[in-house]
């Protein structure tokens, strides 16, 4: 029997993931959505085209190649909708092609779902989350609060009273709220899409999957977000809602520990962070702005400026060790072309201390990183299409990384199209 690879990010989320799970994709049968919701934005870009997928997994574009949506993933029927009519009039169609399946016990976020959202974030005013907005917390409350409906749930007969139960319930917690809202134009989208999404098949997905596995077909999962945006073990409360590691894959797809095969962790040559929360070594300065400008470092889903700053070697170690990564996959090379030095944190100062961990107090004690100064290599690498052709000051930095990460690099992406990917072991 196969085992499952894993494909997940390392560090706050907008590592790459959905570039790489486009170029990895012809080695799999199946790729599985395994967490998360549209608050996910993996871009993909080929053949002088770009896609922006949210909820859909990024195996879509490979003819050959299953897609599911995981039952840990929160479906917005609007967003999935909007996906596959955009897919489908750039000339992808993976219903029409049988390349799309969904799990009947994923949750589906409803309307009201996306104004409990709004307003909590409103409320909160300055000490707000930096939520999507997307409906994302409210849905997964709803579901270990065990009220939520969830896609299986659409083909029975009592889906509308079900729908209007939990819909009441959100309204009577919005009362309590300062927040005017208007539900007509949402709920009429809402069915429609609920509508539509009744044409692609819908899976037990522990059952699809393992039988794939029976088969001894080859299946990735993939992740959204990032490691340390974990429910559980990111920097709390600035996190996600669902669980972003490995330990996700088994219950947002069905599959035991010991089906995971290898474990591909992303992350990028510097750091990015979407929202508030903790991140030691962000630029507040030109060098972070020049990081963001070359690095286009807006989020494909909410279009927000990124905050930028120097790679975490502490956090990097901290979420190999989560994720039981095998082997790793570097970013986002070229953003670091015009620097004459970069530098690497491999070391906190915290509270008297120099420690290579991340302490729990780090959201109400700041730690200072220790830099490390690396020369840069001043080559643009974009152009580079063989591994003899990296400049010696990149192959320095990417040899210095994997003697303190204690995983070998394989895949080096130096430009965001799928062909600007090198193999390197």
């Amino acid at each position: 029997m196969t085992q499952v690879d894993v494909l997940l990010g390392l560090q706050w989320g907008d590592e790459g993931k959905g570039k790489i799970v486009d170029v990895l994709s012809p080695q799999y049968d199946l790729i599985a959505r395994f967490q998360g919701g549209p608050n996910a934005g993996h871009t993909l870009e080929f053949d002088g085209k770009k896609f922006v997928l949210n909820t859909i997994p990024s195996g879509i574009f490979n003819e050959k190649t299953m897609n599911l949506i995981g039952n840990g993933v929160v479906i917005d029927p609007i967003i999935l909708k909007r996906e596959l009519d955009n897919l489908q009039k750039a000339g992808h169609d993976p219903v029409a092609k049988g390349k799309l399946v969904i799990a009947r016990k994923a949750h589906l976020i409803l309307p009201t779902h996306q104004l409990l959202d709004a307003a909590n974030e409103q409320k909160m005013g300055k000490d707000k989350i930096g939520s999507t907005l997307k409906g994302i917390g409210p849905t997964y409350m709803d579901k270990t609060g065990r009220n939520g409906l969830r896609v299986g749930d659409t083909t029975l007969p009592d889906f509308k009273e079900r729908y209007n139960r939990l819909v009441e319930k959100h309204k009577e917690i919005l009362s309590h709220y300062d927040f005017e809202y208007d539900l007509t134009e949402k709920e009429a989208a809402f069915f429609e899409a609920i509508d539509f999404i009744k044409n692609i098949p819908h899976v037990d997905s522990e059952h699809f999957v393992n039988g794939y596995l029976k088969e001894g077909k080859t299946v990735l999962a993939e992740g959204a977000q990032g490691t340390l945006l974990d429910v559980d073990f990111g920097s709390y409360p600035f996190v996600t809602s669902s669980n972003t590691t490995t330990a996700g894959a088994c219950t947002g797809l069905g599959i035991a520990p010991n089906k995971v095969g290898s474990v591909y962790g992303i992350f990028k040559a510097y750091c990015t962070r979407v929202g508030g929360g903790p991140f030691p070594t962000e630029l507040d300065d030109e060098v972070g702005e020049t990081l963001r400008k070359v690095g286009h470092e807006f989020g494909a889903t909410t279009g927000r400026a990124r905050r930028c700053g120097w790679i975490d070697l502490p956090a990097l170690k901290y979420a190999i060790m989560l994720n039981g990564v095998t082997e790793l996959i570097m970013m986002k090379a070229d953003v670091l072309d015009g620097f004459d030095t970069i530098y690497a944190c491999t070391h906190y100062e915290h509270n008297g201390e120099t420690i290579d961990y991340m302490p729990y107090d780090i959201i109400t004690v700041k730690p200072t990183p220790v830099l490390k100064a690396i020369d840069g290599w001043k080559t643009d690498v974009t152009k580079v299409s063989k591994v003899e052709e990296i400049p010696a000051k990149l192959s320095e930095y990417i040899a210095f990384l994997e003697k303190e990460l204690e995983v070998p690099i394989k895949y080096l992406s130096v430009g965001p199209d799928r062909v600007q990917t090198l193999v390197l072991n």
